[in-house]
């Protein structure tokens, strides 16, 4: 940087601090801050529309309210206390509503000793924070009288004379309840201080559009993109392709709560045009995977649903197809389909040989020209279209997946995406084409994700973003997609063909490779991550923790934290979940057993049982100073030393103290 650069940012700096007692309180400041600890850093991956689950667990902070509330209060409250403590920390407004539906008497007591339980709670989980931090997590209506609680000292009698009065003018004015509700949504905020959520909001669960509202409103989160997430958002961006996968997912797990009440999509011209098409099809091979305990009754609605499942995968193969045959780019010929059937001999040809079908009532399918729409499928694909980018709700939150995502993310020494960087068999990194140009590694994911924001308002003409729109279908089952990395997505097979062995996907060389600690290594250096610890945080993949499989890999520099979030996976992982927690003194792997439901937490005080397992514990505390945040405070810090310089030697004017 030349001195004339220099120069001119110290003058722009001087305008916020305009004299050496300004830039040297600020210097003071930054200087304590770096001495705190770090704060706590929660990731979680794979949550697939599971609300309920992933919300109790951002609620609880993964057990460490429990924890927080037990060092506190063990010895002075019985068990039963800390454990109702917790549900309405957790749960405050329903909690609350129960509490007072089921109250014979005053409830004056109950409000005195639970605001002053909680602000000794609220006391230890903000702890770690500055006083600036910890009021910006306020609500202004009470931010005063909070602050005032927090920062009097408990052991001074004066004081706490003095805090037992505002309490009691809380509960006189009718404002107790209010303030519980503020204190426990404090408290929840101040036990994590960011969320990395790595990839799979969406999926076969009913309340992706649920956490995307809750996630709206926080600030301090973070997604790195995974493919569930690249489908919807191909989806909105009018993906035709992607349309049709995200309704026979949906209809496939008979979850039409997204769609319907979450995001208004109108399902009703698909119903009708798959009653009059599938009219007599039974459609067994498309009945949906119901959940346990929650899965439909009717036999009409189930057939139903058969019946638009079978419709829109046979309109998915036909627009893959047609994608296929638009990107020759992307080598994938093997993806085609329905030119391999045999409607009269009932067969399917794959590698050369021919499959009985185990489906053969495909009344829209022209074998002569097998990826063309009939003309009521395009009428029908175009009213979907429309549905999908009309979507107010659904266009909003994907604008905050935009916002607070990306391919990857580089944090605190961790590197962070969802599924794999692709990898020749030696370990190299594989070389991909995007546009006439090949990138790998680093470079390839930063060219996918500006692909990616092409295909959203932008300054790009519609033939740019058309084919931005269209590869969100190839970020899906592309073969080097990093999202994706397998030789092939075996989707009509599976639906289609008895024989296992045209069901097989093989998985990229990042899979076959990540347990070795010199590749992982070799990516963390590539992708620029230094530190004494660093490592390589993935999902995507289930681990199978059930059957002894270990979720640390590569001698700690690879943590998998896939747990099964949602329920179907349950049986395979035999957990529901994890929580990888990095706190100052270190990580910790949170392992989570089912959750039942967020009704039976209120009403009985269910909490999800959880396991910790320590990962890697510091030698010493980490502080800020030790954190990619506390790195830029000190080259703040520095251009303030910068600036002191230039206004005691006369190189800056000081202007005038007010």
């Amino acid at each position: 940087m030349t001195n004339d650069t220099n120069m001119r940012l110290l003058q722009l700096l001087s305008q916020k601090f305009p004299n050496s007692e300004r830039a040297s309180a600020e210097i003071i400041n930054l200087e304590a801050i770096l001495s705190l600890p770090k704060g706590t850093e929660h990731f979680v991956a794979d949550i697939h529309g599971e609300h309920e689950a992933f919300l109790h667990i951002l609620r609880n902070a993964s057990g460490n309210i429990k924890r927080k509330v037990h060092d506190l209060f063990d010895g002075t409250l019985s068990e039963e206390v800390m454990h109702n403590l917790c549900t309405l920390i957790y749960y405050p407004e329903k909690r609350l509503e129960m509490i007072e539906d089921g109250a014979d008497e005053d409830l004056s007591d109950f409000y005195a000793r639970t605001l002053l339980q909680l602000i000794q709670v609220c006391r230890s989980v903000s702890s770690k924070y500055t006083r600036s931090k910890v009021r910006k997590a306020l609500p202004k209506q009470f931010a005063y009288i909070i602050e005032e609680l927090l920062h009097e000292s408990p052991n001074d009698d004066d004081k706490n004379v003095y805090v037992r009065r505002i309490v009691e003018t809380i509960i006189q004015t009718g404002q107790a309840r209010n303030f519980i509700v503020t204190v426990c949504n404090v408290i929840q905020r101040l036990s994590i201080d960011q969320l990395h959520i790595l990839g799979d909001i969406f999926d076969r669960g009913p309340g992706a559009h649920i956490i995307m509202d809750y996630l709206l409103t926080r600030e301090n989160f973070d997604v790195q993109w995974g493919n569930h997430d690249a489908l919807w958002m191909g989806a909105a961006a009018g993906c035709d392709a992607c349309i049709a996968i995200v309704l026979r997912l949906s209809l496939r797990f008979a979850n039409m709560a997204t769609l319907e009440d979450g995001y208004g999509i109108n399902l009703l011209p698909l119903a009708t045009f798959a009653m009059e098409t599938y009219a007599d099809d039974p459609c067994l091979r498309f009945l949906p995977h119901t959940r346990t305990g929650e899965g439909e009754t009717d036999e009409k609605h189930i057939r139903l649903i058969a019946q638009m499942h079978k419709a829109i995968s046979v309109i998915q193969f036909k627009l893959e197809g047609q994608l296929i045959r638009q990107h020759p780019e992307w080598n994938i010929d093997r993806r085609g389909t329905l030119e391999n059937i045999d409607l009269q001999g009932g067969t399917y040809r794959f590698e050369g040989k021919d499959y009985p079908l185990l489906d053969s009532f495909l009344p829209t399918l022209d074998v002569n020209d097998p990826y063309r729409l009939s003309p009521e499928e395009e009428e029908l694909v175009e009213r979907l279209h429309h549905s999908f980018v009309i979507s107010e709700k659904l266009q909003k939150h994907i604008r905050c997946l935009l916002s607070h995502g990306s391919m990857f993310t580089v944090c605190n020494s961790n590197l962070l995406f969802h599924a794999s960087v692709p990898l020749n068999a030696d370990g190299s990194l594989r070389e991909v084409e995007i546009d006439g140009n090949t990138y790998c590694g680093c470079e390839l994911m930063q060219q996918i994700e500006l692909k990616m924001r092409t295909a959203f308002p932008s300054p790009y003409g519609e033939s740019v973003k058309s084919t931005a729109r269209d590869f969100f279908w190839y970020l899906w089952c592309g073969p080097d997609s990093p999202l994706f990395d397998k030789s092939r997505m075996t989707t009509f097979e599976r639906y289609f063909l008895a024989d296992s062995i045209t069901h097989h996907e093989e998985k990229g060389a990042y899979y076959q490779l990540r347990e070795n600690p010199q590749v992982c290594a070799d990516l963390l250096d590539h992708f620029g991550v230094e530190g004494e610890t660093r490592h390589i945080i993935n999902g995507h993949v289930p681990v199978h923790a059930g059957q002894g499989e270990n979720p640390i890999k590569a001698d700690g520099m690879l943590m998998v934290i896939d747990g099964g979030f949602a329920k179907a996976y349950h049986h395979t992982t035999g957990i529901a979940g994890y929580t990888l927690v990095y706190h100052s003194r270190g990580f910790e792997l949170i392992q989570h057993e089912p959750f039942n439901s967020t009704q039976e937490a209120v009403a009985k005080g269910t909490d999800i049982k959880s396991s910790k397992q320590i990962v890697e514990m510091m030698g010493r505390r980490i502080r800020v100073r030790d954190t990619d945040k506390g790195m830029h405070l000190q080259q703040h810090i520095g251009d303030l030393h910068q600036l002191l310089h230039a206004y005691r030697h006369g190189l800056i004017k000081e202007k005038a103290k007010r």
